[in-house]
Parts: C-alpha cells; sequence; structure tokens
C-alpha cells in the first residue's frame, strides 16, 4: 500500500489538519534539494511536533508501508532528502528548540530542527564552543548534519559532525523510540549505535533529539592568506605544514578560477592574478598562535608562495572566511547548473588530486574551478555547465567519474562530506566493494525491513563500471 486518504486521515489525527499538506504547491517545494537535476513529488508533508507524534507517524506509514524522507532544510548536494519514490516529507519546524545547555558537562541538547548557526551563537554567548561549521550552517539544521556527518572549514583541527554526537533520540522504522549514548566520556556499553546513525541520511531512523559536545571558546585566532603562482606548490605547502607537526583550525584552497568568482561576488580585495591561495587560519592560547603562524609563513615561503599576509583586524579575517564559504553561491551565479563534488585523498595526495582534476577537465572539455578543505584532503572539484545541453552532461558526468576513481587510487573516497544519496549511489561499490555493499545492506534490512526509511539512498539498482585509472 502507499500513502492514501485513510493514511491521511490518520496523519491528520496525529498532528493536526494543519500540519498535513498534500497540495500541489506545499509538495513542490519539498520535491528537491540543492542538488542538481533532481525532483520529485512527496505525497505529502507531515510536520511533527514532538517525538510521540513523529512516532505514531512512523507506526502508520510502517503499516501502510509509506516511504518516510526526513527533512531538515535541504542544503545537501547529493540528493539526499529529494523523495524519489514519493511517500511523506517529515519537516521539523515545530521541533527547533535548544532544549538546555549544560555548562557543568560541556553539552548541548537540541531538537533537530535547530538551525545550526543558531545554535553555535548560543553557545558562544557563554564562551562555549561547537566547532563543526558546514558552509550551509546559516540555514542547515542539526538532524540534517549529524544525517549526513558535515563537515567544514574547521574539520582538520577539531574533526567533524560524528565527533561531537554524544547522544541520540531515535524514532525507528516501526515507531519505538531509543535513547543511544549519553553525557559522558566513556561509554562502551552495546553496540556504537550513536555512531551508526551519523551519516545513515535518514535511511536508518529519524532524529528527535540530539546531545552535542562542547568545548571552551579558544582564546585567540590569527588568519592568513598565502599566495601562489603554482598550483602544485600550494598543495605541496598543505602536506609540509602537517608534516611540520602544525594543525592549524583552518588550511583551505582556492584556485584562481574560483577566486575570480568570489572576489567578483564578496568584493573584499581578494587576488585574482594568482593562480592558488590557501586561506590558513590557527586558534589557542596567543603565544601558541603566535609561533605557529611565523612557522607557517615559513613553510609557505619555502614552497615558492609570493606573499604571506596575516589579516590585522578580526573584521578583515572574518570577510576571509565569509568569502570562502560564499565559494559556491558565488560559482552558482555563472551557469545555470552548478555541481559541486567532494573527492577526498590523503593530505599527502593533494598535489597529484589538485593535477588530476585540471587535467580531467581538459581532456573532457569541461569547466571545472576547485577550492575546498585541503588540510584534510576534501577537494570540491565545481563544474558549472547547463543541464539542458545534454552532450555536456555526459562529458561532466565522465570527467567526476574519473575524478572519483582517481581518488580512490590515491587512497581517497568518493565523499569526504556530502554523503552518498542518489548521485554517489553508482560508486558505492567502487569504495566499499560487493561485500562491504552486502554488509551495509545486511544493517539496513535489519532495521527497516519495510525499506520505508528514506528509500533509494545508498544502494544504487547497478554500480558503474570501474575504471582504472593510472597513478
Amino acid at each position: 500500500m502507499m500513502y492514501s486518504q485513510e493514511v491521511k486521515t490518520k496523519l491528520m489525527a496525529i498532528a493536526g489538519p494543519e500540519n498535513v499538506d498534500d497540495s500541489k504547491a506545499g509538495r513542490l517545494v519539498y520535491s528537491y534539494d540543492a542538488t542538481p537535476n533532481f525532483q520529485s513529488m512527496p505525497d505529502a508533508v507531515v510536520a511533527p511536533r514532538n517525538t510521540k507524534e513523529v512516532s505514531e507517524i512512523v507506526k502508520v506509514c510502517s503499516e501502510h508501508q509509506v516511504p518516510i524522507v526526513p527533512r531538515g532544510s535541504g542544503t545537501n548536494l547529493c540528493a539526499g532528502t529529494c523523495p524519489t519514490e514519493g511517500g511523506i516529507v517529515l519537516l521539523f519546524k515545530h521541533m527547533n528548540q535548544i532544549l538546555e545547555i549544560d555548562e557543568e558537562n560541556l553539552t548541548v541538547t537540541v531538537q533537530p530542527g535547530v538551525v545550526t548557526l543558531d545554535m553555535i551563537h548560543a553557545v558562544e554567548k557563554i564562551g562555549l564552543f561547537y566547532p563543526p561549521d558546514p558552509s550551509s550552517m546559516k540555514i542547515s539544521t542539526i538532524a540534517g548534519n549529524i544525517n549526513e556527518n558535515s563537515g567544514g572549514l574547521r574539520g582538520l583541527k577539531y574533526g567533524v559532525t560524528r565527533d561531537y554526537v554524544l547522544a541520540l533520540e531515535i524514532v525507528l522504522p516501526n515507531g519505538d523510540i531509543i535513547k543511544t549514548g549519553g553525557k559522558l566520556a566513556k561509554d562502551v556499553a552495546g553496540y556504537d549505535l550513536t555512531r551508526l546513525f551519523v551519516g545513515s541520511e535518514g535511511t536508518l531512523g529519524v532524529i528527535t533529539e540530539a546531545t552535542l559536545k562542547l568545548i571552551p571558546m579558544p582564546e585567540t585566532k590569527q588568519t592568513m592568506l598565502a599566495l601562489y603562482q603554482d598550483l602544485e606548490a600550494a598543495a605541496r605547502s598543505v602536506s609540509k605544514i602537517i608534516a611540520n607537526k602544525i594543525i592549524p583550525t583552518t588550511l583551505e584552497f582556492l584556485d584562481q578560477p574560483t577566486l575570480k568568482v568570489v572576489e567578483d561576488f564578496a568584493q573584499i580585495g581578494l587576488p585574482t592574478d594568482v593562480q592558488a591561495v590557501l586561506l590558513i587560519e590557527q586558534d589557542g592560547p596567543a603565544e601558541v598562535v603566535a609561533r605557529d603562524m611565523e612557522k607557517m609563513a615559513e613553510v609557505c615561503k619555502s614552497e615558492m608562495a609570493i606573499s604571506v599576509q596575516v589579516a590585522q583586524t578580526e573584521i578583515e579575517a572574518d570577510a576571509l572566511r565569509t568569502a570562502r564559504r560564499s565559494a559556491l553561491s558565488a560559482l552558482a551565479r555563472l551557469k545555470p547548473t552548478t555541481i559541486l563534488e567532494d573527492a577526498t585523498v590523503p593530505r599527502s595526495e593533494i598535489a597529484k588530486m589538485v593535477r588530476a582534476i585540471n587535467e580531467i577537465a581538459v581532456k573532457h572539455n569541461v569547466n571545472i574551478c576547485t577550492f575546498g578543505h585541503a588540510g584534510d584532503g576534501n577537494l570540491h572539484p565545481t563544474c558549472l555547465t547547463d543541464a539542458r545541453d545534454h552532450e555536456e552532461m555526459e562529458r561532466v558526468e565522465e570527467a567526476f567519474a574519473e575524478i572519483f576513481a582517481k581518488a580512490i587510487d590515491l587512497g581517497g573516497t568518493i565523499t569526504g562530506e556530502h554523503g552518498v544519496g542518489v548521485m554517489k549511489a553508482p560508486y558505492l561499490e567502487w569504495k566499499l566493494g560487493a561485500e562491504g555493499i552486502n554488509a551495509m545492506k545486511a544493517i539496513k534490512h535489519s532495521f527497516d525491513p519495510k525499506n520505508i526509511m528514506n528509500p533509494g539512498k545508498m544502494f544504487a539498482k547497478e554500480s558503474r563500471k570501474r575504471m582504472v585509472i593510472s597513478k
């Protein structure tokens, strides 16, 4: 069975008629996310008001085998929240409260619909710090971050979302409510279900509450911009900084095409006559920050940086960070379709990966700009194209397939932070192998035997044939 008048009547009885929308206009808004070329209409959009309602909604959907797609702000880039098999979209606009900030245990407990930046501002007001900072944090929600295991600019030093998730409240696909973890530094009681659900992309259950780890606010921070006329010299600097046992907060890479577009968008005086820049930030005690910035400047100069400049004010530093976060928005203005990917390799292979991306772009005659979190090996090759040009789109797809294959051959992966969803599902077997896919399917089936939780994600009907790339 699927969505029907009977199902609609039951959902309205649970959430209230005003929170069940199956109008064409209401459904259209939630038929796509930030991923180009994916759109599919849900049968209805349901906005529960609490965990009990989520549980009752899931029970109805389980009984009638109606697909469920949990959704935050829809900023993900792998079609992870596109309702490709119809069903209902679960919207958490009513469940958007910060429930507690615990200064004794250094935790914050939130509902799934809390906007990431709102929570960050709330904890920073009392001198605490939540490091994960996805570029979409102004509008992305905490549960969305958890489902995608979002990263961000500070991932090199502080890690990603999973490193800060201490406890979850989850509604399972049969409607049962479970709690995992707690406000604990140590907990090895049974399987680590908390980590299992982080990055599960809504395929195993519905997150209805999360307790996150906080840390003290760093004392100070400094930001530096290093300019290069050689792409590979910039990439080598990344590896050399880490090899010198310095772990900066942020170590970002932008190539010249990205620089030009970002400067045109942000108008902050970024240099556009260089081939690449590294945006480097360090935080911590003032004396440590000063020492590390000096050492990193020396490393950059030794690798042919033509200029190394330290931001003189926090306003200047914030402008640089904001410009980097605006890269996707800036690039998206140039062509009707912008495809942002995230191939990830070991840091030591960054230079090879940057060179390979440029060669692949030339080979397939496509326009690719590259930026990303170079410090943790996570590059974002971004193709500016037009989905209406089917011949070019075929070349774009082949180019990205070759980029993913190259990343794997260099010891990397097909996605570092964007997730698998529908976009990367055909390539997942390249990374995990058939045996790995089967193990994941077994986990999925054990939690969700009726396959109602975000179906069609992670597991492709057919995997792409693996290409061999010379190293």
